[in-house]
C-alpha cells in the first residue's frame, strides 16, 4: 500500500490497509508521509520556480525509488496506490518489467484533477469514484481494466459513541459541517451564521462572516475527532464541494467520504443529491436537498423533528455496515484483479511457517501466527517479515525465528 505524502486520500489508505488486514492478507505500508517535511522544506529554499520544480521532482524520483526498494524486499502480490501517491511514471514502468501487478484507487474528481491522463495507462488496475464521462475518456487512452469503486466507511473507525459530557460540550452543535472552505461551501454557510453553527476543518482563512463559527482556528482534525464530531452534531451538513459559486449545489456526480462514515457513525446527515446516490443509497436512508432554500427548509425541519432524524441515522449506519466498508471495497478489488490479470496472483513455492516445526512447538507457533495477524497457512517469509515489523522487544520465540532466517540464508548461499 503506497500513501501519498499528505492529502485527503491519506487516511483512505490507512482504512485500505486495515480493511486488507482485516480479510487476512498480509500488508506492508509505504508510510510517504515520513518524507513529507524534506519535501515541504524545499519550499523554504527561496530558489527559483525552475530549480524549485527540478528539485521538487528529483525528490519524488527517490522517494519513488524507495517504493521499489520495499517491493523488491516484500515481493507483493499487488502494489496498491492511493491517489497523489509517489510513484513516478518510470517507477510504474519498472514494476511492469518485473511482472509486479499495480493498482491506483484515483478517490478524486478527474476533472479538477487531470495527472490521471499521465498515469493511468501505467497501471494494471485503475479504479475510479465517477462513471460515465471519465470511463470513456480513460478508454480513449487505452486504460481498460477499469473499476467503477465508490468511497466507504471503516468500522473500526466510523462507529457510535457514548461521549462524555467534555466532548458534548466540545463538540455538538445543532448543525456541524467537517471539511475544507470551497467557495460554494462558503456562500451556503452564510446563512447559517445566526444558528447553533460549528465550523471544523481547514482552509476558512479570509471569511469574516463565518470566522466566529470556525473551530480550533481551522486546524485539521484528526478521523478520531471527526468521528466524535459526526455524533455530537444533531444536524451533520453535508455540501460536496465546488471550486465555483454560481451554483452552490452542484448535483455532481461521486460521493464523497463523509457521506459514508457519518452514515456509518449512526449520525444524521443532511447531504446534496448527487447522480450516483440511488446506486448506494434508498431515498430513505438519506435525507437530501436539491437547492438552497430546500437545503434551509429542511434544516429547521429536522431540528425540530428529533425522531425523524433517529430513523434515518439508523437506516443509513444499516446501509453502510451491509454494502459500504472498506473491506467491502477491497473484496471486489481483488476479485477484480483476479478476473482481469492473468495468472494473477502468482503462485508462491514457499515453506509454510508451520511446515516441519516439532509437535512440541506447534502450539507456540499457531499462537505466534495468531498473536502476529497472520493465517495458519503463512509462509516462513510472511512469518518473518511481521517479527521484523515489531516495535517490541523480541520473546526467546521471535529471536529463533529470526536466527533461522539468517541460518537458511548463509546455508543457501553456501549450498549454491
Amino acid at each position: 500500500m503506497v500513501l501519498p505524502l499528505y492529502g485527503g486520500s491519506l487516511p483512505v489508505g490507512r482504512f485500505c490497509a486495515g480493511a486488507l488486514r482485516e480479510l487476512g492478507h498480509i500488508v506492508e505500508v509505504f508510510e510517504a508521509p515520513d518524507f513529507y517535511s524534506s519535501y515541504e522544506a524545499l519550499g523554504r529554499l527561496r530558489v527559483t520556480s525552475d530549480r524549485l520544480q527540478y528539485l521538487e521532482n528529483t525528490y519524488l524520483q527517490v522517494v519513488a525509488q524507495a517504493v521499489l526498494a520495499k517491493v523488491e524486499t516484500f515481493e507483493p502480490d499487488l502494489v496498491l496506490s492511493m491517489a497523489q501517491a509517489p510513484l513516478t511514471i518510470q517507477a510504474l514502468k519498472r514494476l511492469r518489467r518485473d511482472g509486479v501487478a499495480t493498482a491506483m484507487w484515483f478517490v478524486e474528481d478527474h476533472r479538477l484533477f487531470t495527472y490521471w491522463q499521465a498515469f493511468a495507462p501505467h497501471y494494471d488496475l485503475f479504479a475510479v469514484i465517477q462513471r460515465g464521462q471519465f470511463e470513456l475518456e480513460l478508454a480513449g487512452i487505452g486504460v481498460s481494466n477499469v473499476l467503477y469503486l465508490p468511497m466507504a466507511a471503516h468500522p473500526e473507525v466510523h462507529k457510535s459513541l457514548e461521549l462524555s459530557e467534555a466532548d458534548k460540550r466540545t463538540f455538538g452543535s445543532d448543525i456541524s459541517f467537517m471539511g475544507a472552505g470551497y467557495p460554494n461551501r462558503r456562500l451556503a454557510f452564510h446563512e447559517l451564521v445566526d444558528l447553533d453553527f460549528k465550523l471544523w476543518g481547514t482552509e476558512w482563512e479570509g471569511d469574516p462572516i463565518l470566522a466566529p463559527l470556525v473551530q480550533r482556528a481551522g486546524a485539521r482534525i484528526s478521523s478520531e475527532d471527526c468521528v466524535r464530531i459526526f455524533n455530537a452534531a444533531k444536524i451533520n451538513i453535508n455540501l460536496h464541494s465546488s471550486v465555483q459559486a454560481t451554483e452552490l449545489v452542484t448535483g455532481g456526480d461521486f460521493l464523497n467520504p463523509r457521506t459514508f462514515e457519518v452514515a456509518a457513525c449512526g449520525a444524521f446527515q443532511l447531504v446534496d443529491r448527487r447522480s450516483l446516490m440511488p446506486e448506494s443509497f434508498a431515498e430513505d436512508e438519506l435525507a437530501t436537498f436539491g437547492d438552497m432554500t430546500e437545503f434551509l427548509e429542511k434544516i429547521q425541519y429536522f431540528l425540530a423533528h428529533p425522531e425523524e432524524r433517529a430513523a434515518y441515522a439508523k437506516r443509513g449506519q444499516a446501509r453502510v455496515l451491509r454494502d459500504h466498508t472498506y473491506a467491502q471495497r477491497m473484496r471486489t478489488l481483488l476479485e477484480f484483479a483476479a478476473e482481469r490479470l492473468p495468472n494473477w496472483p502468482r503462485p508462491r513455492t514457499a515453506t509454510r511457517a508451520v511446515e516441519g516445526v516439532p509437535p512440541e512447538l506447534m502450539v507456540e507457533i499457531e499462537e505466534m501466527l495468531a498473536r502476529l495477524g497472520l493465517p495458519p497457512d503463512a509462509s516462513f517469509e510472511d512469518l518473518v517479515w511481521a517479527v521484523r515489523q515489531q516495535s517490541d522487544s523480541l520473546s526467546d520465540l521471535d529471536a529463533a525465528v529470526l536466527f533461522l532466517d539468517e541460518w537458511r540464508k548463509l546455508y543457501g548461499q553456501r549450498g549454491g
